[in-house]
Formats: structure tokens, sequence, C-alpha cells
């Protein structure tokens, strides 16, 4: 039973305040033997604080360091560490790496450069907890990173960091969670948090960085969650390279960085932090949705990239038919679908050209008749030229056909041959340059097409362009026919 209790006090007023005058502050007085006793009370107090003060290390949480005027330390788990990256630049060089470090109360981010960068690189290891002491805060810059402080800290000369192993009862990374279907409402390079199951991947290709001029791996994966919507995600370098999406399995996202190219997609960069099969409720729901029931949803596609490989797949399948049918390519911008078709004709005719010799621009030279070629967009003449690829095939399905115009690269894979090649045998020898267009004939591979409708001379009509063409690869595809025929049963 509930028991309550009410104190009340009975206060006597024996003279009112005008009566009593100003009692003023209160002062010690001792007696003069207890004197020296109070002083070297006084004097031994004084001196505690005063050590605490100057040289004690408090641990506190990382929610009240900003505002901690003593010296400090916290304990904490490192939830996520990038690569170590290098710059140049007119100041001179050096390099860097990040830690994104959390308690009970919250999180911030830290970073080393150059010396230490060598010092606790080696040192500090993911999920693992560690007593920081002594770095130096500073304003964080959320333009870089998705950790919810107004602080992060950058690691000093006196910078400490110690292995603690106790520390269990730190919570591990933490999540805010944006459903797919509710990245078309996000700005351009908000950084969010996804969860989402891999519905498909693609192979690893390598970009070079025009900034840097060194070459990067780079892996596109489509996510799907229980929207029935499907983004596509971009792995850089270590990622990209280690990813295996063979299993379908679950992706978790912290801090991937939004964009706006072609639809809505994400790039997980050097700060962002990827796991696989996170031991996480929302992981555990969404993997039972989609065993028993998303196995069988196609998706809609939020991302529409161009270009990159197949692998496991790419989002967006039709028939050349459903193309048709659906009028893709008809609205402001283009349209991109995947499809699988066989090559039943190739128009040799014309398929080549020569183009100017720089590496930046495939302009049509125009043949001086004295050894020269010249091109209008340089401005230049040179005494040699390139050979550039423009073919036109007939691609076609069980149900359609669709005359589709393959660039250098796609007409390149289709044909089995680089173009150089090419062009040395058609001034050479016409009858081995004809076979190997025979021989790409009755071909089928895995096309990934970009239509569009375009206007010339007053007629209207779809113009298709093969943005990439992979072999079919038949488990994979399979796979995904298997698929389309529970959907249909399910339906």
């Amino acid at each position: 039973p509930r028991i309550d209790l009410i104190l009340t006090w009975k206060i006597q007023v024996f003279k009112t305040c005008e009566f009593v005058g100003r009692i003023n502050f209160p002062q010690l007085r001792c007696p003069s033997k207890d004197k020296t006793f109070a002083q070297i009370m006084y004097n031994f107090y004084s001196g505690i604080i005063s050590y605490f003060v100057a040289f004690a290390w408090f641990e506190i949480k990382i929610v009240f360091i900003k505002s901690f005027f003593c010296r400090w330390t916290i304990r904490a788990r490192v939830t996520n560490k990038s690569q170590i990256r290098t710059w140049s630049n007119s100041r001179g060089e050096g390099k860097l790496f990040s830690i994104e470090l959390l308690d009970e109360s919250g999180e911030i981010r830290a970073t080393a450069f150059t010396d230490q960068v060598d010092k606790f690189f080696p040192l500090i290891e993911v999920n693992k907890v560690y007593y920081v002491s002594k770095g130096t805060l500073k304003t964080a810059n959320k333009q870089y990173t998705s950790v919810k402080n107004d602080y992060e800290m950058t690691f000093n000369n006196d910078t400490t960091v110690i292995p603690c192993d106790d520390g269990d009862n730190l919570p591990k990374v933490q999540f805010e969670f944006i459903p797919i279907d509710q990245l078309e409402t996000k700005n351009k390079d908000t950084m969010i948090d996804i969860i989402g199951v891999c519905k498909s991947y693609e192979e690893v290709s390598k970009i070079t960085v025009r900034t840097t001029n060194r070459e990067v791996s780079k892996r596109n994966v489509q996510l799907l969650d229980m929207s029935g919507k499907i983004v596509t995600a971009t792995l850089w370098g270590e990622d990209a390279e280690k990813f295996d999406g063979s299993g379908q399995p679950v992706l978790a996202i912290k801090g991937a960085r939004l964009s706006d190219y072609g639809g809505r997609s994400l790039s997980v960069t050097s700060s962002s932090t990827l796991m696989v099969n996170p031991d996480i409720p929302e992981a555990f729901k969404l993997r039972g949705w989609f065993d028993t029931e998303g196995q069988v949803v196609e998706g809609i596609s939020i991302s529409d990239l161009k270009g990159g490989s197949f692998g496991g797949g790419n989002s967006n399948w039709k028939t050349l038919m459903e193309a048709k049918s659906e009028n893709l390519g008809h609205g402001e911008k283009a349209d991109y679908y995947t499809c699988v078709g066989t090559i039943v004709y190739l128009k040799k005719e014309n398929c080549m050209y020569q183009a100017c010799p720089t590496s930046d621009c495939n302009k049509k030279v125009i043949d001086q008749q004295n050894g020269l070629y010249r091109c209008e967009k340089c401005d230049r003449e040179f005494p040699n030229f390139k050979y550039r690829l423009i073919l036109s095939v007939n691609l076609a399905d069980f149900g359609d056909n669709q005359w589709v115009t393959c660039f250098q690269e796609t007409g390149e894979g289709i044909l089995g041959q680089n173009c150089l090649y090419l062009g040395e045998l058609k001034d050479s020898n016409e009858q081995a340059f004809e076979e190997i267009f025979q021989q790409a004939n009755f071909r089928s591979y895995t096309c990934r097409i970009r239509v569009k409708l375009e206007t010339y001379n007053d007629e209207s009509r779809i113009k298709a362009t093969m943005m990439d063409v992979k072999p079919v690869d038949h488990k994979e595809y399979s796979k995904r026919l298997i698929m389309n025929i529970r959907k249909h049963a399910v339906s």
C-alpha cells in the first residue's frame, strides 16, 4: 500500500526584520588556540583542490567534454576508423586518419595528423574501448561527418590512447535509419544512415580521380528495404574490393552521403561506417521480411546510374517489349533499363571513323591529302589519327527487337577486339574484318540501355544507346527468372 507523509513546521516570529536590522555576512571566528589548526586545514584542502585542477585527470562523459575546464579523460568505444589519407598542396604534404568515439552519453570524431598517424593508427582497432586524454577540441566541420557533436577532437603530441578491457557496458554503433522511400525528400549532400538488403551488386571497376590522378576501386550495390524502393550505394577502395554480395546480405551504413546524380544515390565515404549483417534488431527484422516475402519484390529504383558493370545484376530489368509498351524514354529525362538480348545483326558500314589522336578529343579529323589530318575542334593538324567505333546492332529477345548504338567500349565488348586492331584489319584484310562481325552474331549479352526520344528533321524517334554490355551470367540470370516465377505465383 502507498503511504503519503506530510511534514509541517510551525514557525513563530519573535521580531520582524525592521526591528532586527541587517544580519550581514557571517564570518568564522575561532578561538586563538584553534586558529593554527584552522589555517592548516584550510591550506591542506586548498592544496588538494589546486592539485586536481592543475594535474588530475577526470574521467568524464563525451557529452560534457566541451565545457569541462580541467584536464579530462574519456572512456569510449571506437565505432569507425578511416584509412590513412595523404594530401599535398602549396603548404606542404602530410597524412591523416579519423576515428569516431562513442560512450553512453554521445559520440565525437577525432583526427590524427602526420606523426600521430604513425603513433596511433596501428594501436587503434574498431569496436575496441580506449581511455583517451589530452586531445585538442575545436568546432566540428559538419560537411565531412555525420557525428552528432558540435565539437571534434584533434590528437596532439600530448594525447594518450590506452586500451581498456572494461568496456562491455558501452554501446556500439548508433543508427538513425531513414527509409529509402524518404530519400527523395532529403537535400543533396545530407549525411544519412541507411539499412537495406543487397538486392544486386556490380563487379569492381577502376576509376582515376582527377584531382589526385590516382586509381581507386569502385563498386555499386543496389539496396532494397521494406518500403519496396531500391537505392544504389557506391562503395570505394577497400570496401569495394572486399564486399561480397552473393548471399544477399543486409547492409547498414552510417553517414552515407546523399547525391542527386541520376535520381537519388548514396556514396559510402571514408568517414562512413559500413556493417554487413550487423547484430541489431533492424537487421533481423529486415532479414525476416526479405526471406519470407521480400525476395519476390522487384522493387522500384530511385537511382538511375549509367555505366558500370553488372556482376550480380542491376535494377529496373525489362524485356524489350516492356520497355516499348511502358514508353520509356518519352519523359523529360532519359530512362535506363537492363535486359538480356541477342545480337541478330550488326551494321559494319561506316562503323569506324578517323578521329583526333589527342586523349581528350574524339572529333572526326579531315584528311588534308598531304599526310596530315586536321581537327577542327583542336584547330591543329596531326601526322596520324586514331580509329573510333560507332556500331549499330539489332538486339532481340523472345518478344521484340531494338536498334541500339554502341560506342567505343561497348562496341569493342561485342566484337571482342580493340579498335586499333579493327582499324588495321579493315585497311589490310577485309575478309578477316568481315569474319569478326559474323562471329559476333547470335551471341547473348546482359545490356544496360539508355533510351531518349529525339527529334531530327521534324521526325521524333527513340534513340537507344548501349551504356554497358557483359556476357550473360547464367547463374545470376537463372536466379532472377526463378524470382520472377515466384513473384507471379504469389500474385
